[in-house]
C-alpha cells in the first residue's frame, strides 16, 4: 500500500475536499474524456451541449459545500490546484451568462446551470454517498457519453469502474508499489518494519517517497505544504465578517488572536495558553475553508485545521523545532492517514466525522509525537490515543454548510492530539488498544451508523439547532 504525502496534503480550495474539490476534479476528467478515445464517436458528430447532476450526499448537501459550483468551475478547466478563489464569482458570472463553458482545448460547450445541472435528492447512485454523473449530448440531443465519478473523501475521485475494481481487488494501487521498501498497509506491519529497520515512521516514509522522487523534490514539496498551510492560517488570522451561506455565523479568529496578543505582550497568566492558540490557528484555517478560501486537504478540508494547528503550536512553543522537524511531522502525519484511508475511511459521508476530524487528530498527534523524540510504538500509541476518542462522531453540518460543529471540531481535535501526544510520549509505547483495532472500529462504526448522520445534515445539530 502507498499513498504519498501529496496524496493526503493536497493544495486546493474550500469549504470542501468531497463535496468541492472532489467534483471540480471530476468534472476535469470528464473533460479529459471526452478529447480521448476511449468511447465511441459517432462519425461527423460534435459534443454540442454538456450535463451534470449529483446524488446522495452531494445533492443533499452541495448547495451548502459549494459542489453546484465546484462542478461549473470544473467544467471550464479548472481545477482544484488551478483556480484562484478571488476569480470564482467572475468565472461563474461568465458561464451564466454565456450559458456555455470553453475549457482550453476544447470547442465551446452550451450549459446552462439552471437547467444543465441537476441536484439530484431522490436517486442516489449505488457505489457511494458522493455520486455525479456527467453528460454529453450531440445538436439534435442525442447522448453521446455519459460518466459516473465518486468523490470518495479527502479529494480522491474515482471513477464507476475504478470503484468496482476496488471493491473487487481491494483499494487502487500506484503501479509498482510493491516495490517501495516499506509497504505497510497497517500499524502493525509499520512497527514491525520499523523495529526491523531502526528506522523512524518519518524515515520509512521518506525512503518510499524518494522511490518516486528526489529528495529535494520531496523537501521542496513538504515546504510547498507547510507554506501553504501557513498562509491559510495567517490569512484566517486577518479577516473579519460573516461567513457565506446564510448561517450569518461571525469570523472569530481575528479578535481571538488579539485578545492572544495583547495577554502575550503583558505577561498575563493563562494556564489555558496552548490549548487558546490551537484552538485559534485551527479556527482560522476553517474560518477561510468555509469562505472558500486556498487550504490545504488534512485529510480533508473540513479537517483542514487540525495538523496545521498542531504543527504552527510545535514551532511557536518549541525552541527545538526547524525546518527538518516540519518534514518528519508532515511525513508520520501521512504514514498515519494513509493507513487510515486504506483499512477504513477519511470520508464524512461514509463513516462521519470520525473519519475526518478523528482522522486528522490521529496524524497530528502521530507527527507531533515523532518530533518530540517518540519512538515508532509511542507515535502509533499517540495515533491511537487520539483516533479512539472521536470514535462515533457523526457528520452534521447545520445548513450543509461546513460551519457549525465543523470549525470548533477542528480546535478541539488539535487539542485532542496535543494531549495524545503527550500521554504517549510520557508511557513507554505499550497500550491496550492497537491503533488497527481503532480504525477496524471507526470502519465498523461508519457502516452501522444511520446515514442522517453521514454528511446529509438530515440529523443531529443540523436539524436540532432550527427547532432550538
Amino acid at each position: 500500500m502507498f499513498l504519498s504525502v501529496f496524496d493526503l496534503f493536497k493544495v486546493g480550495i474550500g469549504p470542501s475536499s468531497s463535496h468541492t474539490m472532489g467534483p471540480m476534479t471530476a468534472a476535469a476528467r470528464f473533460l479529459d474524456e471526452l478529447l480521448g478515445e476511449d468511447w465511441p464517436r459517432p462519425v461527423g458528430t460534435k459534443v454540442h451541449r454538456l450535463a451534470a447532476s449529483l446524488h446522495g450526499s452531494l445533492a443533499f448537501t452541495g448547495i451548502g459545500h459549494g459542489t453546484d459550483r465546484a462542478v461549473i468551475l470544473g467544467l471550464t478547466g479548472l481545477t482544484p490546484t488551478t483556480v484562484d478563489p478571488d476569480r470564482v464569482d467572475d468565472v461563474l458570472e461568465t458561464v451564466e451568462r454565456t450559458k456555455s463553458v470553453n475549457p482550453a482545448g476544447h470547442p465551446l460547450y452550451y450549459f446552462d446551470p439552471r437547467t444543465d445541472l441537476v441536484l439530484d435528492k431522490k436517486v442516489p447512485l449505488p457505489g457511494h454517498a458522493n455520486g455525479m454523473a456527467f453528460s454529453a449530448f450531440a445538436s439534435d440531443g442525442r447522448l453521446l457519453l455519459r460518466r459516473i465519478y465518486y468523490s470518495i473523501g479527502g479529494g480522491f475521485v474515482v471513477s464507476d469502474e475504478e470503484l468496482q475494481r476496488m471493491k473487487a481487488e481491494g483499494p487502487l494501487r500506484e503501479a509498482g508499489s510493491q516495490a517501495f521498501p516499506y509497504p505497510f498497509e497497517n500499524a502493525k506491519q509499520m512497527l514491525a518494519m520499523a523495529a526491523k529497520s531502526g528506522l523512524s515512521v518519518a524515515q520509512m516514509k521518506r525512503a518510499n517517497e524518494e522511490r518516486n522522487m528526489s529528495r529535494e523534490k520531496l523537501n521542496e514539496g513538504l515546504d510547498a505544504v507547510w507554506g501553504a498551510m501557513s498562509a491559510c492560517i495567517d490569512r484566517g488570522l486577518t479577516q473579519e465578517g460573516i461567513m457565506p451561506g446564510g448561517l450569518k455565523v461571525k469570523r472569530r479568529a481575528r479578535q481571538l488572536h488579539d485578545r492572544l496578543q495583547e495577554e502575550w505582550r503583558n505577561n498575563r497568566p493563562n494556564p489555558l495558553l496552548a490549548n487558546d492558540w490551537l484552538s485559534v490557528y485551527a479556527i482560522a484555517v476553517n474560518e477561510e475553508n468555509a469562505a472558500g478560501g486556498r487550504v490545504v486537504t488534512a485529510p480533508t478540508n473540513g479537517a483542514a485545521g487540525v495538523v496545521p494547528a498542531v504543527l504552527r503550536y510545535w514551532l511557536h512553543f518549541h525552541v527545538e523545532a526547524d525546518r527538518e522537524s516540519i518534514h518528519d511531522f508532515l511525513l508520520t502525519a501521512a504514514a498515519i492517514g494513509g493507513i487510515i484511508k486504506h483499512n477504513a475511511s477519511i470520508s464524512g459521508a461514509e463513516v462521519g466525522c470520525q473519519g475526518e476530524v478523528g482522522s486528522a487528530s490521529a496524524m497530528a498527534a502521530a507527527g507531533l509525537c515523532a518530533v518530540m523524540g517518540g519512538t515508532p510504538q509511542q507515535v502509533e500509541n499517540a495515533a491511537e490515543i487520539a483516533l479512539e476518542h472521536h470514535l462515533g462522531m457523526t457528520c452534521d453540518p447545520v445548513g450543509g454548510l461546513v460551519q457549525v460543529p465543523c470549525i470548533e471540531r477542528n480546535a478541539l481535535g488539535a487539542v485532542k492530539a496535543v494531549t495524545a501526544a503527550s500521554l504517549a510520549i510520557k508511557g513507554d509505547g505499550t497500550h491496550f488498544v492497537p491503533l488497527d483495532a481503532a480504525v477496524e472500529t471507526m470502519r465498523q462504526t461508519g457502516v452501522d451508523m444511520n446515514e442522517r448522520y453521514k454528511e446529509t445534515s438530515l440529523g443531529g445539530l443540523a436539524v436540532n439547532v432550527v427547532e432550538c
